[in-house]
C-alpha cells in the first residue's frame, strides 16, 4: 500500500512540485455541499497502495462530488501543509491515507472543526476525525495458502515494511495460512523501513531470495518484489491492486483493498448531513478486501483450499487468529478455540511461531 482524471483547473494554490514530485490535482463534479480532498503517500500510478485509494476517490466522483488530491507527500508537515491547502481550496472532507499522516490529521483537525477528516490505518479519533481501515490479513491468510503450497524449499520471504502492528499482523496472517497447508515452512523477514522504495524493496527481496527462499510476499506499495522474484526463477504474492503483468512467471495472487466501500458510503453521509466519527474496520463481510484471482502459477491444490477458508471467514465460523497461537519463543499467546477480539489483532505486537525475524523495538 502503492487513470484518468478529468482536469476542470489548474490548482494556483497546490504545493510546489518538489524533487519528490509532489503535485495536486481536481476533478469537477455537480455542484454539491460536499468537495473532498485526498492526501496520498505516494503516486496514483504506483501500482499500489495510492492507486487502490485512488480507485476510491474515482468512484466518489461518480456521486457528483468534487475531490482533489495531493500526492507523494511525507509523513512529516508536509501533510499539514497538504491538508491545510485543500481546505484553502474549500475542502471540507479530507481523507488522509498512511500511518504517518496521524498526528498531522489531528493537529488540523482542531483548528477545523467544522470540516471532517477520516485517517487510514491510524487510531487516533476526534468528534470530526474518524478512523478507517480493512482487515486485509483476511487476504493475506488465504495468500499464505497460495505461497504454503507452492514453495518447494519451505522457505519463504516476506519484505516487510515498517514495525507496526499494521504490518506485523500481516505477517502473522499469511504465516498462518502458509502453515494450515504445510506446517514446515518458515517465514523470513526483512525490514525496509520505506511504503515505496522500489530499488531498496527490491533489493531487500533479493537477500532473501539469495538465502534460498523460492517465494516472496510483500507489505509495500512497488512491484519491485516480484519482479526480484521472477528474475529468480521464484514465485511472488502482490499486494492492494492486481499486478499479474508486472511478473507474470512469478504472481500468484495478491491481497487487495477496495476503499471505495469506504468512501462512497463516508461521503453519502456527508451529503446526508448525518456524519459521525467512527472506527471502520471491515474485511470480506461487506468487499472492502478480497483476494485476487488466482494464476496459473498456482499449485492446483491451491483454489480448492482456499476457496473453502474464504468461505469459512465470510460466514463467521473462522476467523484466521483463532487459537491455539504460539509465538517465537513458544508461548501460547491464543488457547485453543479463542478467537482474538479484533482490539487485539489490532495492537499485535509479536509474531506466531514459523516467523523468522525480529521486531525492532
Amino acid at each position: 500500500m502503492k487513470r484518468i482524471v478529468l482536469f476542470a483547473m489548474i490548482l494556483a494554490a497546490a504545493l510546489p512540485l518538489s524533487a519528490a514530485g509532489r503535485r495536486s490535482s481536481g476533478a469537477a463534479g455537480a455542484a454539491s455541499p460536499v468537495k473532498v480532498g485526498f492526501v496520498y503517500i505516494g503516486s496514483i500510478n504506483d501500482e499500489g497502495y495510492t492507486q487502490a485509494h485512488d480507485r476510491g476517490r474515482l468512484a466518489v466522483q461518480q456521486l457528483g462530488v468534487e475531490t482533489l488530491y495531493v500526492e507523494n507527500v511525507g509523513e512529516n508537515s508536509d501533510c499539514e501543509t497538504a491538508i491545510r491547502n485543500l481546505i484553502d481550496q474549500g475542502c471540507n472532507v479530507i481523507y488522509t491515507t498512511s500511518f504517518g499522516f496521524m498526528d498531522w490529521t489531528i493537529k488540523v483537525a482542531q483548528d477545523f472543526p467544522n470540516v471532517k477528516f477520516a485517517h487510514c490505518s491510524g487510531y487516533k479519533r476526534a468528534d470530526n476525525v474518524s478512523t478507517y481501515f480493512g482487515k486485509i490479513y483476511q487476504a493475506r491468510y488465504l495468500s499464505g495458502i497460495a505461497a504454503g503450497y507452492k514453495t518447494r524449499v519451505n522457505r519463504i520471504g516476506y519484505v516487510a515494511a515498517f514495525p507496526i502492528p499494521e504490518v506485523i499482523r500481516g505477517i502473522n496472517a499469511f504465516t498462518l495460512g502458509v502453515q494450515q497447508v504445510n506446517p514446515d515452512v518458515s517465514v523470513e523477514v526483512v525490514w525496509t523501513n520505506t511504503w515505496y522504495d522500489p530499488a531498496l524493496e527490491k533489493q531487500a527481496a533479493i537477500e532473501l531470495l539469495n538465502r534460498g527462499v523460492d517465494v516472496i510476499a510483500q507489505h509495500q506499495d512497488t512491484t519491485s518484489p516480484q519482479i526480484a522474484a521472477q528474475e529468480q526463477g521464484a514465485a511472488a504474492v502482490g499486494y492492494n491492486v492486481p499486478t499479474p503483468n508486472a511478473a507474470p512467471q512469478a504472481y500468484l495472487t495478491a491481497p487487495l483493498f477496495h476503499w471505495d466501500t469506504f468512501y462512497v458510503d463516508d461521503v453519502k453521509h456527508a451529503l446526508a448531513g448525518d456524519w459521525t466519527s467512527r472506527a471502520y474496520w471491515e474485511g470480506f463481510s461487506n468487499g472492502t478486501v478480497s483476494l485476487d484471482t488466482l494464476t496459473a502459477n498456482n499449485d492446483p491444490r491451491a483454489p480448492a483450499a482456499i476457496a473453502e477458508a474464504e468461505a469459512k471467514i465470510k460466514s463467521g465460523s473462522f476467523d484466521p487468529f483463532t487459537g491455539p497461537l504460539t509465538d517465537q519463543s513458544g508461548v501460547v499467546r491464543v488457547p485453543a478455540g479463542t478467537r482474538m477480539t479484533d482490539l487485539e489483532i489490532w495492537n499485535m505486537d509479536w509474531f506466531v511461531k514459523g516467523v523468522v525475524g525480529v521486531i525492532p523495538q
